[in-house]
């Protein structure tokens, strides 16, 4: 079991790099890595319940689709904690599997070399 991070911080703004970055996220938690998703800036939306309902890129799943089986494989969302309460939520406001973290939860998963990509 490997580590994998896939960053995203687009939602509503760019649906089909917030997909990509699910597509991608799916593929690694399926090859059975250890996966996170750390959503950031606009990306942060799509930690809100409802959010991402309605997104839905041509030619891929339903985005809600993408993170309810990323998330049911064992796949971890974080949650850039100053990008979502900067829009205005609460924990409360959080989806199921994910979780509100600080920069400094990302540097430590990143500092031993766990690979990463971002959309």
């Amino acid at each position: 079991m490997g580590n994998f991070c896939v960053s995203i911080s687009h939602a509503k703004d760019n649906v089909d790099k917030a997909t990509v970055g699910f597509v991608v996220a799916n593929a690694a938690v399926g090859s059975e890595q250890d996966t996170v998703v750390f959503v950031s800036s606009e990306g942060a939306h799509l930690a809100v319940k409802g959010y991402a309902d309605d997104m839905h890129e041509e030619g891929f799943a339903p985005l809600k689709e993408l993170m309810t089986n990323f998330v049911e494989a064992g796949g971890n969302i974080w949650v850039c904690s100053p990008c979502f309460k900067k829009r205005g939520y609460e924990e409360s406001d959080l989806i199921e599997g994910s979780t509100l973290v600080g920069g400094a939860k990302l540097v430590e998963l990143l500092v031993g070399g766990t690979p990463h990509v971002t959309y």
